[in-house]
């Protein structure tokens, strides 16, 4: 079945139940208003509501509306039409609206440039874009440039539509509730989404039907969700690992909370007032959370954290050291991490599992419904203990990288996706990422992972957040270099970081010490790429290296 079945049958057999709930705190009302109160007055701003819900028969009616308002704009199955928006109540029943046409749905990154904007458009074929107030400027200056776009609709007030667009409210008001009446299979195309762009502009990676119906299965498997649970949701929609877990929710008929913002404050209220059972958070919003916590800056007694269940980890490695901080703030909570990537369909390739707390560290075992292997650079597979390529196999795996063949060739060998992660195995079956293929640092011959040093200076209570990377060195070829972020309203000196360096075995202690901040991308990860345009371009003076 496609997975726009899923939201068909919530609206039959719950259609009066909450679907979403979108929290704009930047909003908030007067603390004498209660949110559900805000949410009824008529006279709120249209798009500025503290807090807007939607139903499950809601949802499914606002889809079919957009689906059949497609078809009066010529779209039909194949064809691509794209997302622009920021996470908001309107973000999914237009992802389901598009694929109820038999349309590509094609989700947008919000940070990117008007020139990444276009390139991605271009490269993906896209027919129609839909974009929210955030974006006019950015779109603006391409709107004449596009290849293929025929349309454009904007999400927000009608007194702000830009004129050569269409306003989605106005427009879908009017069309049929009715069901769209397209076949869909599971080996059609459904979507393309963009890799991270860590090796230079993005690439297109198309997924089809049956990969979304996969990871719906896989994640309600993985953290048994049921009717009763509320996912609380802060990660960008636009990127498979946010999407693929709420799957979990449309899955079970389950209620699922956006947060638009990460402040420490409004993810433990939101928590608390939305009653919420699972909140999935990146590494460095748990850091805050934490640091909040101990600094005296938040009360967990202000806060009724009773029905949180499950806190869930993923995205990039997590520092063990991270949670076991964590369990001594919040002893009852389980704990689990998933490890995938675009070209699988986000999470669940890989995963720990809540029973495997002793196992923090580890990515986990092949996930429900997933096969795994490490092999060398010969595809054989190697012992356990030794490190070689992450591959894996499942119905996730994407098609192919749209329009490019050579770098689709690279990383597909049969049913296996090569990851690009280095990792290793324990005896146990756990597997250990170890690091980024292209971010081994090689010095003086010998092998040096990045992830191995980062993990270990985390755990300093001074520092907030760390990366490692590789600097030339005429003697050595490269030498490690750690840029260290410290933690607010405290001091760090280069002799402390190395007095703490001095357990690890010498050839892995970072040669230079880099006091800045650490660019990570709205999924979590270190922006690697941009830090070596800094660092190993730039003078030594400019990057504040000390030593």
């Amino acid at each position: 079945m496609p997975i726009t079945d899923f939201l068909e049958r919530n609206a039959k057999i719950y259609p009066n139940d909450t679907a979403l709930v979108e929290i704009n705190p930047e909003k908030q009302p007067e603390k004498n208003i209660t949110w559900r109160e805000y949410n009824l007055i008529d006279t709120a701003a249209e798009g500025e509501k503290y807090r807007r819900e939607i139903t499950w028969k809601e949802f499914d009616v606002k889809a079919n509306r957009f689906a059949n308002l497609l078809f009066t704009k010529g779209i039909k199955k194949g064809d691509k039409v794209a997302i622009l928006l920021m996470n908001c109540l309107e973000w999914l029943p237009i992802y389901f609206g598009i694929l109820k046409t038999g349309a590509l749905v094609v989700p947008m990154n919000y940070r990117y440039s008007a020139d990444e904007i276009k390139y991605c458009l271009d490269l993906a074929d896209v027919r129609m874009l839909v974009f929210g107030y955030e974006f006019i400027e950015r779109i603006d200056s391409i709107v004449d440039d596009t290849k293929y776009i025929d349309n454009f609709f904007y999400v927000g007030k009608k007194d702000d539509t830009p004129k050569y667009c269409d306003n989605y409210n106005e427009m879908t008001y009017y069309c049929s509730t009715t069901v769209p009446p397209v076949e869909l299979k599971d080996e059609d195309d459904a979507a393309i989404y963009f890799s991270s762009g860590t090796t230079g502009f993005p690439k297109a990676i198309l997924h089809r039907h049956r990969a979304l119906v996969s990871s719906c299965l896989t994640e309600q498997k993985h953290h048994s969700q049921t009717k009763d649970d509320v996912f609380l949701c802060i990660p960008p929609l636009y990127h498979t690992g946010a999407k693929m877990h709420w799957f979990g929710s449309l899955l079970t008929g389950s209620k699922a909370v956006l947060l638009r913002g990460v402040k420490p404050e409004w993810v433990l209220q939101t928590a608390s007032d939305e009653k919420t059972t699972i909140v999935w958070l990146l590494v460095p919003w748990v850091q805050d959370i934490l640091d909040s916590i101990d600094a005296g800056v938040l009360d967990l007694n202000d806060f009724d954290l009773t029905p949180w269940r499950l806190m869930h980890v993923g995205a990039q490695p997590v520092p063990p050291s991270l949670i076991r901080r964590w369990k001594e703030r919040f002893p009852k909570h389980e704990y689990d991490t998933n490890y995938g990537l675009s070209e699988s369909i986000g999470p669940g390739c890989v995963h720990l599992g809540v029973e495997n707390i002793d196992k923090v560290g580890a990515i986990g075992k092949a996930g429900y419904l997933w096969k795994t292997k490490i092999v060398d650079e010969n595809g054989v597979e190697v012992k356990k203990g030794e490190v070689g390529e992450l591959a894996v196999s499942g119905d996730g795996v994407m098609k192919c990288y749209y329009k490019n063949r050579e770098a689709t060739d690279e990383i597909l060998k049969g049913e296996w996706l090569l990851t690009g992660d280095m990792a290793k195995e324990d005896e146990d079956g756990f597997i250990y990422l170890v690091d980024r293929k292209k971010d081994v640092i090689i010095s003086g011959g010998e092998n040096i992972y990045p992830v191995q040093i980062e993990d270990h200076l985390r755990a300093h209570d001074k520092i907030k957040d760390v990366a490692v990377i590789g600097l030339p060195d005429k003697r050595l070829g490269e030498i490690c270099a750690a840029i260290v972020e410290v933690k607010e309203n405290m001091s760090l000196t280069e002799a402390e970081v190395n007095d703490f360096c001095l357990s690890l075995p010498k050839y892995k202690r970072p040669r230079r010490i880099i006091f800045a901040d650490v660019p990570r991308n709205p999924t979590g990860k270190i922006e690697k790429p941009r830090l070596r345009s800094i660092y190993c371009g730039g003078s030594l003076v400019e990057a504040q290296i000390t030593g």
